[in-house]
């Protein structure tokens, strides 16, 4: 089963991003989701052809999991964007969990909006550990590396230069607030209670 890329294309014209930008991103996320399923056909031949245990299926193996967070990630990302934005809420299952566990919404969002300008590149994901019933601000290196395992991915905010450069330059603070004003909280919050 062949996987397919979501169209986004309800998010053309959304304050803050160019749609330059927008279909750049939504191109490169269409090759993840190509990559994933080239990946997954070359990766099956090799084991019916009886060489798992190939250097190139060692490699091809390592680089599934950059692929496939590439293709997932964006998912999310592009997901948790609509058109307009949405009022941050206040009264929601979330809202109160991210007050009880951070303060306040504000000093959550200072914490996501700080983890999302540290140097490097890579992602700024709210998750939630049901196991402990916890939120988290991460940092996610590249795609693969920084996951919290176990943890559910409610928010996730692409920081590779690719997001936010051509519109904004280096001034990736400025692309951060076009972002938090273009979330879709409905949509996080169904994340979280899910």
């Amino acid at each position: 089963m062949l996987y397919q890329p979501k169209d986004f294309s309800r998010l053309l014209g959304t304050a803050g991003f160019s749609d330059t930008i927008l279909n750049n991103h939504f191109t490169l996320y269409q090759g993840y989701v190509t990559n994933v399923n080239k990946l997954s056909d070359n990766l099956k031949a090799l084991a019916e052809s009886d060489k798992a245990t190939s250097p190139e299926y060692a490699e091809m193996k390592r680089r599934f999991g950059w692929e496939w967070n590439g293709f997932r990630l964006h998912e999310y990302y592009f997901g948790n964007m609509i058109k307009g934005g949405s009022v941050r809420p206040t009264d929601s299952i979330l809202a109160k969990t991210l007050t009880e566990q951070f303060g306040s919404m504000d000093t959550w969002e200072k914490d996501f909006r700080a983890t999302g300008t540290m140097r490097g590149i890579g992602w700024t994901i709210l998750y939630y550990d049901p196991v402990g019933k916890r939120l988290f601000n991460q940092w996610v290196n590249e795609h693969d590396m920084g996951h919290l395992a176990g943890c559910n991915p409610l928010l996730a905010l692409d920081v590779f230069e690719h997001a936010y450069v051509l519109d904004y330059g280096l001034k990736r603070a400025d692309y951060i607030e076009a972002f938090m004003a273009s979330v879709d909280w409905a949509t996080v919050e169904e994340r979280f209670v899910s």
